[in-house]
Parts: C-alpha cells; sequence; structure tokens
C-alpha cells in the first residue's frame, strides 16, 4: 500500500506539534508485558519504557512491518517482538497482557466491537487498555457535519480510515471503565481528524 510508504512524512508536523508528547505521557504509565494493535510504522517504539518484561506489536500491512522492524534494530533493544494478527482476532492466550496499547488504529479496524472484545480477553484481570485515537466530532458541529460527507471517499484513500466513530463509547460498552480521558484537538493534522481522545480504561 502506498500510504504506508508516505505515512511517517504525513504525520510529521502532527507529530511534532503534539503527538509525541501524547505518546510520552501515556506510555510511561504501562509495566509489565504489552501488545500494541496496529502497531503501524512503530512510532511508538520509543516512548516505552526500558523496564518493560516484553513488547510485541501487532501489525498485519507487510509495508509498515518493515518500518516496524527498522526502528526496532536502531532500538537495540531485545524484548520487542512483532506479529501479523490482526486486531479483530489477536494471536494471544487468554489473560496474556498486562497492558494493551491502541494508537491511532480504532478508526481503521473493521470492527470495533471485536476488537475490543479481543482487547478484553486477552488482558489480564484488571489489566488496561491505554488508547489514543481521532474520533467524531461533537453532535450539531459544522466539523461532524463535513466528516459524514467526505468519509465515504476518505475511507478509500486513508487504509479504511472511519471519520465518524465513537470509540469512546464503544471502550464502554465492551466492559471497561476509563479512568482518565483528555478531549484535545490533533494540532498540526487536516480539521477533519483533529477530534481526539486519549487516557486509560480497565478491564472490568
Amino acid at each position: 500500500m502506498i500510504f504506508s510508504y508516505f505515512y511517517d512524512k504525513l504525520m510529521s508536523k502532527t507529530e511534532e506539534a503534539c503527538l509525541q508528547r501524547w505518546r510520552k505521557e501515556l506510555l510511561e504509565q504501562v509495566s509489565g508485558d504489552v501488545l500494541e494493535i496496529g502497531a503501524g510504522t512503530g512510532a511508538n517504539i520509543k516512548f516505552y519504557p526500558t523496564s518493560i518484561n516484553s513488547l510485541v506489536l501487532s501489525e498485519p500491512d507487510k509495508n509498515m512491518r518493515k518500518q516496524i522492524e527498522d526502528k526496532i534494530t536502531d532500538s537495540h533493544r531485545h524484548n520487542i517482538s512483532v506479529t501479523t494478527c490482526s486486531a479483530e482476532k489477536i494471536k494471544a492466550d487468554d489473560n496474556s497482557f498486562d497492558f494493551v496499547v491502541s494508537a491511532l488504529v480504532c478508526c481503521s479496524v473493521k470492527s470495533l466491537e471485536a476488537t475490543f472484545a479481543e482487547i478484553k480477553r486477552v488482558l489480564k484481570p484488571g489489566g488496561s487498555l491505554v488508547f489514543m485515537e481521532h474520533v467524531a466530532a461533537e453532535k450539531g458541529t459544522s466539523r461532524r457535519v463535513w466528516q459524514h460527507r467526505i468519509n465515504p471517499i476518505w475511507r478509500k484513500v486513508a487504509g479504511n480510515c472511519h471519520l465518524i466513530r465513537e470509540t469512546e463509547s464503544e471502550i464502554i460498552n465492551a466492559g471497561f471503565e476509563i479512568k482518565s480521558i483528555k478531549r484535545e484537538s490533533m494540532r498540526k493534522a487536516i480539521p477533519i481528524v483533529r477530534p481526539t481522545i486519549r487516557g486509560i480504561a480497565v478491564k472490568l
């Protein structure tokens, strides 16, 4: 997919404006055994604490996996592994991980319901989901109207990315308790993808 080759370059200004800080703040809280779903090009790798036991990065796109592998090599870390599984069908036993990380991936999974059910399955009792996602704008706003208009075309050109997903409510419906959440505009991104949520939800 051509999109995967240019993803880091397309996101560079937004990464500098806000995403790198958000990644650091979220990921410094993880520990133990960690899974990241839809790890993309591996933008989170450098922000994981060196003290974690293990890190599994799942990414079904082979072009993005190549970029992940390059970043792992550059990191000189030996507790990271890569898997090809999708977010809806995670190749792991029940109760395997202390934390699951989702960063700008829930917009593009085929099913949010299946994804969060799988995350809940592989998390240990009391384990946490760390999330950072762009979401639908507030109801009644002009941005929400434009998201609905553009969404069909956007999905086709941006790797099945949805502009109008209600990710927060889906996390709660899946049986998680949100412990912390921040809502903020993703600076330097195009306006239709700026609304974001980020935080931590605990498996009930």
